[in-house]
């Protein structure tokens, strides 16, 4: 593992490569006479009919004097226009004029096409990988971190996903709870058995995407004739709040319900606290427990239960403490 030291050099670089690519040390944006600050403003403007100062202020995180002085440049140029709020006299709104607006197309059409050139020559999974790393950069690091505004899908497994369910628990269950690689293993085993074993009719998988990244999986497989089990959930730690988890189980039990399972199990342990929450409210019951001592830790196994011949339903989550 790299150094504190080395991880910022490497995120230094990547900036420094990266204005290179965008040519955002040129004079102009995308070939224009508009700064990164002026074009960013007509692109924030251009997604709303009016917006209030404040608000623009709080989205760009930048001085409220600098971003006067950007306001009153393209004030002149006669590309927005500004006047006192509908809500609050004391507030301004600001707006683009047609002119702006057709600032705002240009500017959009010429960054629409300069990404495009930037991902045509790639391969399909190189350009996965690019707006992969992305969006968990964006999700990751700063204001980006928050959820709101973030398209969520669930999907079938797709070539790679194997192996990305695999590495990601081994990764993340030895980051937040320091278990050893008996976990990774295990999972890795799940996951091969499911496959090489699979009934389409009676197992299946999902894949959380959240704008394209991977976040979050769930598994359900056959127990017996009569049982299904829930295996392997999780939700990457950058992704979560936005109810992946909860998705992600519901979809489980509904593949399982329609499958003519009568009974749905899955096997936890008690240090898994958020995931049993999700457990609860999506109506198991937890019907026993045991010490063991796995991955490195001791631990409390626990087995849940669903009777999925009741009709559907779901409780709330109980809150964090």
């Amino acid at each position: 593992m790299k150094t504190v030291d080395e991880q910022i050099e490497r995120v230094r670089a990547f900036n420094r490569r990266w204005t290179e690519v965008l040519g955002l040390l040129e004079s102009g944006l995308l070939a224009t006479d508009l700064s990164l600050t002026e074009a960013r403003v007509l692109f924030e403007l251009g997604s709303e009919p009016a917006m209030e100062r404040l608000h623009l202020r709080d989205l760009l995180g930048i001085d409220a004097s600098f971003l006067t002085r950007v306001l009153a440049r393209l004030e002149e140029r006669g590309l927005l226009v500004s006047g006192p709020s509908a809500h609050d006299a004391r507030r301004l709104t600001l707006q683009l004029t047609d002119d702006g607006r057709d600032a705002f197309a240009d500017l959009d059409a010429r960054s629409q096409r300069q990404v495009g050139e930037l991902l045509e020559p790639l391969s399909d999974e190189r350009r996965r990988a690019v707006v992969e790393a992305m969006t968990m950069l964006s999700a990751s690091v700063g204001a980006g971190a928050a959820v709101t505004h973030r398209q969520v899908s669930i999907r079938g497994v797709e070539p790679g996903d194997l192996g990305w369910v695999v590495q990601r628990h081994g990764a993340l269950y030895a980051s937040e709870y320091g278990w050893n690689q008996d976990f990774e293993g295990l999972v890795a085993r799940i996951v091969a058995d499911y496959w090489a074993n699979l009934r389409p009719a009676r197992e299946s998988a999902w894949i959380a995407d959240v704008d394209g990244a991977r976040a979050g999986c769930v598994f359900c497989c056959r127990r017996d004739e009569a049982t299904a089990q829930l295996r392997i959930l999780l939700v990457e730690p950058w992704a979560r709040g936005l109810g992946i988890g909860a998705r992600l189980v519901d979809e489980c039990i509904a593949f399982a319900r329609g499958a003519g399972y009568a009974t749905m199990m899955l096997w936890t342990n008690d240090v898994l606290v958020s995931a049993r929450r999700i457990y609860e409210a999506a109506g198991f019951r937890l019907v026993e427990e045991e010490q063991h001592h796995s991955f490195g830790h001791d631990l409390v196994g626990q087995n849940w239960e669903l009777d999925l011949t009741e009709a559907p339903g779901r409780a709330p989550i109980a809150a964090s403490r």
